[in-house]
């Protein structure tokens, strides 16, 4: 068993992807070993897309995108039926 949960926060550095770093952050303990990953960098993007990461900030947890990060992103059908690619 790990001494440490790895906890990943996959970021665009954008002000929505600071906040959940803070929020991961605070709510952290002192078994957790927190990381901030720039999707800016080519291996970062390809781990994101090995767990499945369509949006961001996304948190994956010892190795697992966590829940709330999950089914998340653009969806063609969905943004057909808002009328995305029908004429006016």
């Amino acid at each position: 068993m790990a001494d440490k949960r790895l906890v990943e926060i996959f970021s665009a550095g954008c002000a929505v992807c600071e906040e959940t770093v803070s929020l991961v952050r605070d709510i952290a303990c002192a078994s957790c070993d927190v990381s901030v990953l720039n999707m800016k960098e080519p291996e970062v993007a390809a781990r994101a897309k090995s767990l499945g990461i369509h949006s961001l900030p996304a948190v994956a947890i010892d190795g697992k995108l966590a829940d709330c990060c999950a089914g998340r992103g653009p969806n063609g059908g969905m943004l057909r039926e808002a009328g995305i690619g029908k004429p006016l």
